[in-house]
């Protein structure tokens, strides 16, 4: 990679899934200043495109992304840098889960420490088998505090503590039996496992994907009452979709659905 490469590639296929590629190989993709500004861009890109359907973060070279860029980090150790630095980089996160559209994090080699959290608050993950994950910033003396937050929400809490307090990676097909990646598939057919994923995405309505992840989100960080009161008036709006009519109609009359979108 050279000084002109885009810190991320974005494609995006005739279907609208959209993969962007973090792309800074030589430094295992860490999120650099510059990384998490090309990202913001591109999320930003995407949040306004209403014909994307799925995206895909994925790693070039060896790793998925080995967390902040601790050299960058240590050049100018100030308790306001740090304080803007780990927010920004959570407010990225965050918009990943706003999106509209299922966001699948498609991971080879390691992902570790914010690279972990990366995974982590994605809506879906496959990974290779040959995939490593930790959150390892305790090694260095540092605590993954903004990791642990992604983290506890994908795996059971004594599961996600020891990975926080020992910085032991954990393999994928372990990642997979405590919550942390859907899907494991062996290297040459990590593509194929993530294509079969993203099929079945695509062939669902784009509205009532949106409506669901939405309300997804929002129920899980409240009691179950107004969850279950947030889930019927999103059910309700959802049904009123032409998308939703079809498809019931569809089912009435034993025949597929046809979907504009």
């Amino acid at each position: 990679m050279n000084d002109s490469s885009p810190f991320v590639l974005e494609a995006r296929d005739a279907r609208g899934v959209v993969t962007l590629t973090l792309n800074r190989p030589g430094a295992f993709n860490a999120l650099s200043e510059g990384m998490l500004g090309a990202l913001e861009d591109a999320i930003a890109g995407i949040a306004a495109d209403d014909t994307v359907r799925a995206v895909v973060i994925a790693g070039a070279g060896k790793a998925f992304c080995a967390g902040h860029d601790l050299k960058e980090m240590r050049a100018a150790p100030a308790l306001d840098y740090y304080q803007r630095l780990f927010a920004r980089c959570g407010e990225m996160m965050l918009s990943l889960q706003r999106l509209p559209v299922p966001v699948i994090a498609r991971v080879h080699g390691i992902a570790t420490a914010a690279g972990c959290q990366l995974v982590a608050v994605c809506d879906l993950a496959v990974a290779s088998s040959e995939a490593r994950f930790a959150v390892s910033g305790v090694n260095v003396g540092l605590f993954c505090a903004t990791p642990s937050v992604t983290l506890s929400r994908n795996l059971g809490r004594k599961e996600a503590f020891e990975m926080l307090v020992t910085g032991e990676f954990i393999g994928a097909e372990e990642a997979r039996e405590k919550g942390l990646v859907n899907r494991v598939a062996p290297p040459d057919q990590l593509d194929a496992a993530l294509e079969a994923l993203l099929a079945s995405i695509v062939a669902k309505p784009r509205t009532a994907l949106a409506l669901g992840k939405a309300l997804f989100y929002r129920q899980l960080e409240t009691g179950i009452a107004p969850a279950l009161a947030d889930a019927s008036q999103t059910m309700a709006c959802n049904m009123m979709d032409a998308s939703a009519l079809e498809g019931v109609q569809a089912f009435i009359e034993k025949r597929p659905p046809s979907w504009k979108a």
